[in-house]
């Protein structure tokens, strides 16, 4: 497998699905980063207190065909940050100064998309726009936050005569799914992936002949293992809300890129109508 660029954000992302040893492993990478490219095969083991075999498995678990890939790996990405400006995410605080408050809030929108862009593959978002274009019927599925995500997916996929629906509640999910058939598309988006409605909705929809696109967070879950094609994104790690704010907006960002895909690869026959839908929306604001 080939070496895996921004190793330090996708061991972030994903090393609450490691084994415990492979993650002490990884959180000893991710709280001493610069000290690692220094180090040999047995020093880190002996200062993240595993063992050698553990520090070979999470190098495999990355993709990497040994632990000289992983440190040039980890040093390409620490002389990419040194370029940089270097701020971090920044979490909600007691009694933050407004202006602090727009800054970071914007801040951690912007690299929500950025680290997004870091984890996202090019050939997945070309297969679901494909499949997307030629199926039947779209169902969105998602709980909560990610559930608004669906209903704005909804609302775009409409504009362009897509048949299309949202379903945010658990009870809708299940029963929507088991109506799926062979053509029809559901679009699961899900931070964790594990989330108890969209476990059991993703178990109905295996049951059908409905492809299932999965818009989740990088990592290892019940939902991106049973996806037949997987967008992952990255999000701050964050303790308040903050941290779903930055979900938030990297799925839409997801969405946006799914509906620009589709529409213009049918842009001669969606065009009438994007127009059709505009100006009734114009007329509306008009009168």
């Amino acid at each position: 497998m080939a070496v895996i660029d921004n190793v330090l954000l996708k061991l972030r992302e994903m090393k609450d699905s490691l084994t415990p040893a492979e993650k002490k492993v990884a959180e000893y990478v991710l709280a001493y980063p610069e000290e690692i490219p220094r180090y040999s095969v047995k020093k880190l083991a002996m200062k993240s207190k595993t063992s050698d075999a553990s520090v070979v498995r999470l190098c495999k678990t990355l993709g990497y065909d040994g632990y000289r890939q992983f440190i040039v790996s980890i040093s390409g990405e620490l002389a990419s940050r040194g370029s940089e400006e270097g701020e971090e995410y920044t979490d909600i605080q007691p009694g933050d100064d407004l202006n602090l408050i727009i800054k970071n809030v914007s801040l951690n929108n912007c690299r929500s998309i950025e680290d997004t862009l870091m984890v996202i593959d090019k050939a997945s978002i070309k297969k679901a726009v494909k499949l997307l274009s030629t199926a039947r019927r779209i169902n969105f599925y998602g709980i909560g936050a990610s559930g608004l995500v669906c209903m704005d997916a909804q609302q775009k996929f409409m504009r362009i005569n897509k048949i299309c629906h949202a379903y945010t509640d658990g009870h809708s999910q299940l029963t929507s799914a088991s109506m799926l058939t062979n053509g029809d598309v559901a679009v699961v988006v899900s931070n964790t992936g594990s989330t108890v409605e969209i476990v059991d909705t993703v178990k109905l929809i295996k049951e059908t002949n409905a492809s299932i696109i999965a818009i989740t967070r990088y990592g290892k879950s019940m939902l991106s293992a049973n996806a037949d094609i997987v967008l992952f994104f990255s999000t701050p790690e964050t303790t308040i809300r903050s941290g779903a704010m930055g979900s938030r907006i990297a799925m839409l960002n997801i969405v946006d890129i799914l509906f620009s895909g589709v529409a213009s690869m049918e842009y001669k026959t969606i065009k009438k109508y994007l127009d059709k839908t505009h100006n009734v929306l114009l007329d509306k604001h008009v009168n």
